[in-house]
């Protein structure tokens, strides 16, 4: 039996053409060898919510969304824009990508076009684009042209702009089937196993047209960026928060494979604790002492009942117990299963892969850049408003005792200037450091994306302070990183760096601050 090594990790219902003739001695008359297209969908959706999640558990330390407070003198690897060597953390969507979703989405899509399941097909390929895509943007070159050859051992790296390339062919081609009605289109059948819309393609239209204006704005330091493209494509997106893509969680299986990746049963963020940087963009230090009424329905206070963030550079005992801050699900220590939660960290708190406000923000950083300064406010104001929904919204899909933000709250917080300011004294600052309280905990990829597009510590260039007012790096880097800051994650290393050494070579990957070379689609 040949086993395609690197990239190429075949899925769990997948079969190669090599191994047939060996495995038609075992097959289980009980069990079929085909299944239907439409059974591929939910565990395939299942990655795609949780991915990213696995591993915004390293991205979210690059962007200091969280940090993991450590008792040694100097904060962890990833704290300090490095990395963990011989190991996979920072590898899940490489794997997911290739692996658990991988020749599975190859098969659906292609009985979905064999059967004229365009709207399926059309699915398909939106998710294909979006593993792409997402790939790219964490580690730059990547394996399109020949990833699921199977006759093949090692893998040649595709450069990042084929990537985006195929990421807006891809796009394209969704679009056009997602808008047809012919053929065997069937929300019925489809609605069986999509737990994100329910079977609704014009809802996956939508996504497919979101997804394209944030690729295309991901072009914003290129000389062939277009505003108006990225405009046109999110016009064509969501309309308000009931389009936002939410996959929901029961949370009651016993092995807790059902629930939240970030709930308090699954155990994965015990020891994570907010950053002094999300703290300051919501206590008002970054915003003229407008206090945000999401904070505290976001971030957890400490144990005194003050809300604090955590200095990513000090140690555990930087601060008194009293004032070091829970974790998110109100623990002094590493606690969570049976506590109190709130926002995304519950059990069956529904989990965004897209929302309507993430999209307002990426409109409003686009009109802006063309000079449309009341366009971009009218985004940017829908972005803020529809986000504060969002935070309620999510505090009630496990039952949280969280109080609402009320309507007086909303609008006394939208009414003031510091934070919903004039066309005229709208800045780059405000919407991409508030598109990042949107993002936080959940939106890693495009967080880091944007972090890095503006050099992290980049200045306004209207206002010429930083465009994330509060951010700074670590004092003390990784050793490897030879005194740059991080722009990539290195390749997945139980594939590419045990099997796939002589393609890595070829880009640079054995290098030991490989991680810091800047990507293609960040340069000018």
């Amino acid at each position: 039996m040949k086993i395609a090594r690197g990239a190429l990790l075949v899925g769990a219902l997948a079969v190669t053409a090599s191994c047939q003739n060996f495995l038609d001695v075992n097959e289980n008359p009980n069990a079929p060898q085909t299944v239907s297209a439409n059974l591929y969908l939910a565990p395939i959706l299942h990655w795609v919510s949780t991915s990213e999640q696995f591993d915004g558990r390293f991205i979210g330390r690059f962007t200091q969304n969280w940090t993991l407070p450590s008792g040694a003198t100097l904060p962890s690897t990833w704290d300090r824009m490095g990395y963990d060597p011989s190991s996979d953390n920072g590898g899940q969507l490489w794997r997911d990508v290739y692996w658990s979703i991988g020749q599975n989405l190859v098969d659906m899509n292609r009985l979905a076009g064999a059967e004229e399941r365009w709207d399926l097909l059309g699915i398909g390929q939106v998710i294909k684009a979006w593993g792409w895509l997402k790939v790219t943007d964490v580690h730059g070159e990547l394996i399109i042209k020949e990833a699921f050859d199977q006759s093949k051992f090692t893998f040649n790296y595709d450069t990042q702009e084929f990537a985006y390339q195929e990421v807006n062919r891809l796009l394209d081609s969704a679009i056009a089937n997602l808008s047809r009605t012919d053929g065997a289109v069937n929300q019925a059948y489809l609605s069986r196993y999509d737990r994100v819309y329910g079977g609704d393609r014009t809802k996956w239209l939508k996504f497919a047209y979101g997804l394209k204006g944030m690729a295309l704005n991901h072009f914003s330091n290129k000389s062939s960026y277009k505003s108006q493209d990225v405009i046109a494509a999110i016009d064509q997106s969501f309309t308000s928060n009931a389009d936002d893509a939410l996959l929901p969680y029961s949370g009651t299986s016993a092995d807790n494979a059902d629930g939240n990746f970030w709930g308090p049963r699954r155990g994965n963020i015990n020891s994570y604790r907010q950053t002094l940087f999300v703290l300051g963009l919501l206590n008002g230090t970054a915003f003229g002492g407008v206090v945000d009424p999401r904070l505290s329905r976001m971030l957890s206070p400490a144990p005194d009942g003050v809300y604090r963030g955590w200095d990513p550079n000090s140690g555990v005992t930087a601060l008194p117990l009293t004032q070091r801050p829970n974790n998110f699900f109100g623990s002094v220590g590493t606690a969570g299963a049976g506590l109190p939660s709130r926002y995304l960290f519950a059990d069956k708190s529904r989990f965004p892969i897209m929302t309507y406000s993430q999209l307002q923000f990426i409109k409003a950083e686009a009109a802006y850049k063309a000079g449309n300064r009341a366009l971009a406010l009218a985004a940017y104001t829908n972005g803020v408003s529809s986000h504060i929904d969002f935070v309620n919204a999510r505090n009630t899909d496990d039952g949280q005792a969280v109080t609402a933000i009320s309507a007086s709250e909303k609008s006394a917080f939208l009414a003031n200037a510091s934070i919903i300011p004039t066309a005229g004294n709208l800045t780059l600052s405000q919407i991409m450091s508030q598109k990042y309280i949107a993002q936080w905990a959940w939106g890693h990829v495009e967080t880091w994306m944007d972090m890095r597009r503006y050099n992290y510590t980049g200045l306004d260039p209207v206002t010429g302070t930083q465009i994330y007012p509060g951010f700074s790096t670590p004092a003390v880097l990784f050793p490897d990183n030879n005194g740059k800051i991080v722009q990539r994650i290195r390749a997945r290393f139980n594939s590419e760096y045990v099997w796939n050494r002589d393609a890595l070579q070829v880009i640079g990957g054995l290098e030991l601050d490989f991680h810091t070379k800047p990507l293609w689609i960040t340069q000018p």
